[in-house]
């Protein structure tokens, strides 16, 4: 049991006082500590895997620590997906687990599994907490966190008393040392090759000092949704890059924030005649090639260099770029029940919001093209580290747990992924909030790809996971109101109604391959 308070007290010196309890007889003294103890923010979640994302949501909306206590056995193994996404974000996700004593270790008695670096190189420490051991004094804050507690089988309730508020501390996560020279050389030289700015998710303390460099640069953008700067620069914003270079392409490119979800960017890695500049937290390349990194706070970086001389729009694409929006414009009014046409028309709406959270696959893609560009988004969320369809839904409930009017915007094998996340309705923010879910049928992303192309209709339905579900009893399931939306019109039904609603979009097929196909 001192133990136990020894490393809780721990956790609120450094300032973490977030946590989501997975409540079991293995962590009971823990989930006790915590309950007994005013002035946390406590949440609860059954299961693991959307709890360590909701988790993860809450590390992304306030930037500090939020930790998950779960019991022992296959729980802790629950959490490895939001762990992985959470590393390649460097997030401060903590994962405390309990464990059982010692000596079942390794003995195959039940939920007695070998838990100490369980998580491997995806968290920092992972050793059994032990007093000798003080992981938190070293942990830079940039990295997932575990810490696993061994606890004895008996305790008595009564004897829990509250943790005291005077050990709460101030969270301050490790801050990289930088050359800012890397950049102001990286920059003066690219003005006879031409420079392209690629905007990856930024952190909201990031965004108006990248804005300030990036716009006194006046060089093209090619900028992420969940940027947050996709609207703030539309008159350098590059929508379809591919087309807008045709075939004249930058001598360099600077990469702030994450790793960009662009086809551009995955094409970098075969163009190796351009140089690539990365800034951003996570330390990571994004690339298989060489290319150069600075790590630490984005923001930081570019206050740091400051204004920059401005470079222009050397090799002429924003020029090239009229066309291409043009032509966007034309598909999404000839077909404005076609998928694009409805993500248009849902991007109108959901202005009236105060955070849009877009899920991965084809809802961030077709966003970013054909998204709405004249009003800025306050907060644009999304999972892009690693993570594939997992753990959305949750991760956007705990960005947006107090937020009103917040909107995701997911497709169906997503939401089908994570259905039990709404357990948390009843400890979140509902007025206004709009679950969006695309439901076309399965993954249709893998229909647009290229080494795919070739294959038998059967083979397609296999890699799309094709269905016939829909998503009307899972909205009653939770007491959500519901809206289906086959034409843009039908969204209008939303607008004056402040329940929370999940928005069926069912896009039609027919429209969807025409405005692709003749989309050049």
């Amino acid at each position: 049991m001192e133990l136990a308070r020894q490393l809780l007290t721990e956790c609120l010196q450094r300032g973490i006082t977030n946590f989501v309890l997975c409540p079991g007889a293995r962590n009971a003294p823990l989930v006790l500590l915590l309950e007994r103890t005013e002035g946390l923010e406590l949440y609860y979640h059954p299961d693991e895997r959307s709890a360590a994302f909701f988790a993860l949501g809450r590390t992304m909306c306030f930037g500090e620590p939020c930790a998950v206590i779960t019991t022992s056995g296959t729980a802790v193994a629950e959490c490895l997906p939001a762990v992985v996404e959470a590393h390649y974000q460097a997030r401060p996700l903590v994962i405390i687990s309990a464990d059982r004593p010692l000596e079942f270790r390794d003995s195959g008695a039940p939920q007695a599994i070998r838990q100490p670096n369980i998580f491997g190189t995806y968290a920092y420490y992972g050793a059994d907490y032990t007093p000798e051991n003080t992981p938190l004094t070293e942990w830079c804050a940039t990295t997932p966190l575990h810490l696993n507690l061994p606890m004895e089988e008996e305790f008595k309730a009564e004897d829990i008393t509250p943790l005291s508020l005077e050990d709460i501390g101030e969270f301050a996560p490790h801050k990289e040392s930088f050359d800012g020279s890397l950049i102001v050389d990286f920059v003066k030289e690219s003005v006879f090759g031409g420079l392209i700015v690629m905007l990856g998710g930024l952190r909201p303390t990031e965004r108006e000092a990248v804005f300030h460099l990036v716009e006194g640069l006046g060089v093209p953008v090619i900028a992420d949704p969940h940027s947050g700067l996709r609207e703030a620069l539309q008159d350098q914003l590059l929508l379809r890059p591919e087309e807008s270079f045709k075939g004249n392409l930058p001598a360099k490119v600077l990469r702030m924030g994450e790793v960009p979800h662009g086809r551009f960017w995955r094409d970098l890695d075969t163009l190796s005649e351009i140089a690539v500049l990365s800034v951003t937290n996570s330390g990571y390349s994004g690339l298989s090639r060489e290319s150069t990194v600075i790590k630490g706070d984005v923001g930081r970086i570019a206050r740091g260099i400051g204004s920059q001389a401005e470079v222009g729009d050397i090799l002429d694409h924003l020029q090239n770029e009229q066309g291409v929006r043009a032509q966007v414009d034309e598909r999404l009014e000839g077909y404005p029940s076609s998928e694009p046409g409805l993500i248009r028309t849902l991007s109108l709406h959901a202005t009236t919001g105060e955070s849009i959270y877009l899920g991965n696959s084809l809802p961030i893609r077709e966003w970013a093209t054909f998204a709405q560009r004249d009003i800025p988004t306050p907060e644009v969320w999304a999972n892009r580290g690693a993570n594939g369809i997992d753990g959305q839904i949750a991760t956007w409930l705990g960005a947006s747990r107090e937020v009103e009017n917040a909107w995701c915007i997911i497709g169906d094998l997503t939401a089908l992924y994570d259905l039990n996340a709404l357990l948390m309705s009843e400890q979140i923010e509902l007025t206004g909030r709009r679950l969006v879910i695309i439901n076309n049928g399965g993954g249709r992303i893998f229909s647009r790809l290229p080494r795919l192309s070739s294959l038998s209709e059967s083979e397609s339905n296999h890699f799309a996971q094709a269905h016939q579900i829909r998503f009307e009893h899972y909205a009653k399931m939770w007491d959500w109101d519901y809206l289906a939306v086959r034409f843009p019109e039908d969204l209008d039904e939303q607008e004056d109604n402040k329940n929370p609603m999940i928005i069926e979009v069912l896009p039609d097929p027919h429209e969807t391959e025409d405005f692709w196909k003749g989309l050049a």
